[in-house]
């Protein structure tokens, strides 16, 4: 939704207690969107910003015209600079990622049953056949022809 435009696109990054907020300026009237706001965001200290652009096996061209970064103050509490510093990864509190979904709640009475009973049919049908199919295999075995 960026590609091909006649104008000059933007966007804002702000990171403020534990809240991560994106912002899009792409219709070119220098009004920002919400893009994403997410609650919970732990960051650690002390890593560096960058920005790439990997296009894969496009040939494009991505030109970063500037970089404006700000370190807001903050006021913090002594609890929250604390938890603060112990932060080693980066974390998202309450995040669902793609593949981790809620546990399965379990069978019902009924479902368990019908499942249970038609295992159980189908394992005595499959002896019935089993036993069948040995003595005629019997028969034949007894069958010699001298």
């Amino acid at each position: 939704m960026v590609r091909n435009l006649n104008h000059d696109t933007f966007l804002v990054i702000r990171y403020v207690k534990r809240r991560l907020t994106v912002m899009i300026d792409i219709d070119g009237k220098h009004e920002w969107r919400d893009c994403i706001d997410v609650p919970g965001v732990r960051l650690p200290r002390g890593y560096y910003f960058g920005t790439s652009s990997v296009t894969g096996d496009l040939s494009d061209n991505h030109d970063i015209i500037s970089l404006k970064l700000y370190q807001l103050t903050v006021e913090r509490t002594p609890e929250e600079e604390r938890r603060d510093r112990e932060v080693y990864l980066p974390v998202v509190d309450n995040l669902k990622l793609p593949g981790m979904e809620a546990p399965l709640e379990p069978m019902s009475g009924l479902a368990l049953f019908l499942i249970v009973f038609f295992s159980l049919v189908a394992i005595v049908f499959a002896i019935v056949i089993g036993v069948i199919v040995y003595n005629k295999w019997q028969e034949q075995s007894r069958k010699h022809f001298y």
